[in-house]
């Protein structure tokens, strides 16, 4: 009689959803829903309170929960819901339509209400805006008068940064892109820096490197890892380097090419790939070497003819 096998816990089958077009990715535990698959839409709880979002993709190794177990999602979403989530979009339009003609009567100047948002369950009406300066205002007269206004839902009025307000409404990027990045693809904003242009040899004229919102474009991180990389194995401008065409100077390099452009002889400029070149300073440390006496025996006796070989008269050919 063999003994029982003890039975084996599957493992909980958890999806990204995402509640905007273009936002964070949030994971939930769609076990008890086999049937969920990417593209499907879904009712779950948040710690906003119950809200309706895409599945965009199904996690074979999905990453460990920070705190507790994923939350399950409640039901894969039906018809009438999807068209409950549309009468909440025109009714957020509406919302924030009224906000802002609510923030013009109380003459809150410099006060930009740039979305509505409405959970699922019509609890939680939060107004997203921005300001100009970087003063915290007080915004409570025009909260108060949206909580009378649509008295049904707790109403909370959340700053934004400037990135976000650009992503929110969209339109053409600094660059001529048809749609800016952040609306197009970016779900997540990452630091941007002044260095990241200068590791990159880009203009730091403000209309180069600023983007629609005013601040530093993201696509400056895009390439920014690459080229430090690339910059470790080149050499600096203003080295001497050897190249197939005699020695030169390194005017500027390409990194991404892994590629250096060298100042020659009578004003000629040339350009070499890494391969192509050796460090100047370094061959002729080597030939001073190898042109200098043995210094690898003490008291003389050297056995390996180099003191010979430095001391032999050098003859014409």
């Amino acid at each position: 009689m063999t003994e029982a096998q003890p039975a084996t816990t599957p493992s909980p089958q958890i999806v990204g959803v995402r509640f905007q077009k273009i936002g964070k990715l949030y994971h939930f535990d769609a076990t008890k829903i086999p049937d969920l698959k990417p593209g499907d839409y879904a009712i779950v709880e948040t710690s906003r309170g119950v809200q309706i979002g895409q599945v965009v993709q199904r996690l074979d190794q999905p990453p460990q929960p920070q705190q507790g177990s994923w939350k399950a999602i409640e039901r894969k979403a039906s018809e009438s819901d999807l068209q409950k989530y549309k009468d909440w979009q025109k009714k957020e339009v509406e919302a924030m339509i009224d906000c802002r003609a609510a923030a013009s009567e109380m003459k809150y100047e410099g006060v930009k209400i740039v979305k509505a948002e409405f959970t699922f369950d019509g609890k939680s009406l939060t107004f997203l805006y921005n300001t100009e300066g970087d003063e915290e205002l007080d915004l409570g007269k025009l909260q108060k008068e949206m909580q009378q206004k649509y008295n049904h839902s707790k109403v909370e009025l959340r700053r934004v940064g400037p990135r976000d307000v650009a992503k929110i409404l969209g339109g053409m990027g600094a660059c001529g892109l048809e749609t800016r990045c952040c609306s197009m693809f970016l779900t997540e904003f990452s630091p941007i820096s002044i260095k990241m242009a200068k590791a990159q040899g880009i203009s730091l004229d403000p209309s180069e490197i600023t983007g629609m919102c005013g601040r530093l474009r993201c696509c400056l991180i895009y390439e920014y890892e690459q080229y430090v990389e690339a910059r470790k194995t080149l050499p600096k401008r203003g080295k001497d380097v050897v190249t197939p065409l005699g020695k030169g100077r390194v005017l500027d390099i390409v990194p991404l090419k892994q590629a250096v452009i060298v100042s020659l002889a009578e004003g000629k400029r040339a350009e070499f790939l890494k391969h192509e070149i050796e460090p100047w300073d370094e061959l002729e440390a080597l030939r001073r070497k190898s042109e200098a006496p043995c210094d690898r025996h003490e008291n003389g006796g050297c056995d390996c003819g180099k003191a010979d070989a430095a001391k032999k008269p050098k003859t014409d050919d």
